[in-house]
């Protein structure tokens, strides 16, 4: 089948190719057709060599179930990234995002979308409503994420929460921290992503004019760069929170002592979930299809990522011929 690859050992060289064996179900997995795919910061990492992946990437998805379950057969899905195990100690505390012997979908251990076909659990499979189009649906991932947040911080109308990057990520943080009470800004460097953040009613201001927003409650750092850590220590409060969302393919080196000094709390923050993103689309309360910028073919898939490594740029689509 027709894939595109990625090797650790050839960093920023992501390969089409058209002999790639197509994916073989084990009996608790389904096999999907990927309708469209959509490729973010993660998989322009994984392509730098980030994790040391080698396979194909992809992990924003939305697909057809062509074996399966019956009722499953025929029907539209997103799905979820972790396929775990259901046995080691991460899993019996409910908390299978962090499974000891999990493979991730297009990231560690399992291939990816970015593909004519992939194979995943049937228990990650989630149905996608009538109501809401492909290109909706592909953002249910990212959205989840963005969701993640509110299971990490309390959030009331007293509490400042500042957005750090107008981008890929940032932009749909920044909508589902605007149904919530909180006093929000977005800081960025991009003026289109500021721009589009006003467009939707949220305070947006460069970064070079962020001092005066020092203080803030809770900084949530989207920004895809090791500086926008640097800021969001600038920007908190003492025993403010700090969220991290940004994974970077190289190690950064950072001065901890504020976080000690300022007695700042840090919190990693990962994936989300898939059922309320899906409501929240189908509810029509967020609609990101105004991040779209272009869509390739899986055949130009490598002119795809080029695309999406231009800042000018917001979501860049992938779609399997015939699809």
């Amino acid at each position: 089948m027709l894939a595109l690859t990625v090797d650790e050992r050839e960093p920023d060289r992501p390969r089409l190719r058209r002999d790639y064996p197509e994916p073989q179900p084990a009996p608790h997995e389904a096999t999907l057709r990927v309708r469209l795919a959509g490729i973010c910061s993660t998989d322009l990492e994984l392509v730098r060599g980030y994790m040391g992946f080698c396979g194909v990437p992809g992990h924003e998805f939305v697909a057809t179930v062509e074996t399966g379950p019956p009722e499953l057969v025929g029907r539209r899905v997103v799905a979820e990234i972790n396929c775990v195990c259901r046995h080691c100690d991460m899993c019996r505390a409910a908390l299978p995002t962090h499974c000891r012997r999990r493979t991730v979908v297009g990231i560690s251990g399992r291939d990816g979308a970015f593909a004519e076909r992939l194979v995943v659990p049937i228990e990650n499979c989630h149905l996608v409503p009538d109501s809401v189009p492909d290109e909706q649906a592909v953002f249910v991932e990212p959205l989840a994420a963005a969701l993640h947040v509110l299971r990490e911080v309390a959030l009331d109308a007293a509490t400042r929460v500042t957005v750090l990057g107008p981008g890929r990520l940032g932009q749909l943080v920044a909508r589902v921290m605007a149904l919530t009470p909180a006093r929000l800004t977005v800081v960025g460097r991009s003026e289109r992503g500021l721009e589009l953040c006003r467009t939707h009613g949220i305070h947006a201001v460069r970064a070079d004019s962020a001092a005066p927003l020092a203080n803030q409650d809770v900084v949530i750092d989207c920004s895809g760069s090791p500086d926008g850590l640097v800021l969001a220590l600038r920007l908190v409060r003492p025993r403010g929170t700090i969220i991290l969302k940004s994974t970077y393919a190289e190690p950064q080196p950072i001065d901890l002592a504020p976080l000690v000094i300022h007695e700042i709390r840090v919190v990693g923050s990962r994936c989300g979930p898939f059922d309320q993103a899906l409501r929240l689309l189908e509810e029509k309360r967020v609609d990101p299809t105004d991040l779209i910028s272009a869509t390739f073919p899986l055949e130009r898939a490598p002119e795809a990522f080029d695309a999406a490594r231009d800042p000018q740029n917001m979501k860049i689509f992938i779609r399997p011929s015939g699809s």
